[in-house]
């Protein structure tokens, strides 16, 4: 079955429950707690739920958020950017284009090249380490 066909009760019974309020409910994890914040392997960075390649280490950096960051993603057609208005303030959600999972925010004070920071909870990212 196609990861987009999936209803919410077969995400629910695949994944673990905080991943789950977080790629399919739109939650975060508190910074600090995440697996990958501060993960400085070599590597690639994939999707969780769907195992597409979203980001690799080459442009992971640490911003001090307590997040995952990233300036870059592998391909700007792999993420979806839709406006969030919760919080009192209009943010850009972004998530994954394959399987719809919610990965986090992207912000405009990142580092060059990009100037960008795709802000990601570390529950929405599996890791494929370079040999």
């Amino acid at each position: 079955m196609n990861d987009n066909n999936k209803t919410d009760s077969e995400w629910k019974n695949i994944l673990d429950s905080d991943v789950y309020e977080v790629t399919r409910k739109g939650g975060t994890e508190r910074p600090f707690t995440g697996k990958f914040w501060d993960h400085f392997d070599e590597g690639s960075y994939q999707c969780i739920c769907c195992g597409e390649e979203l980001f690799t280490s080459s442009s992971k950096f640490d911003a001090g958020c307590g997040w995952p960051s990233f300036y870059d993603a592998v391909n700007k057609n792999k993420i979806r950017e839709l406006e969030d208005r919760s919080l009192s303030r209009i943010r850009t959600e972004i998530r994954c284009a394959k399987c719809d999972a919610h990965l986090g925010h992207v912000f405009n004070d990142g580092p060059n090249p990009t100037g960008l920071r795709y802000c990601v909870n570390s529950l929405s990212l599996d890791f494929d380490k370079k040999n």
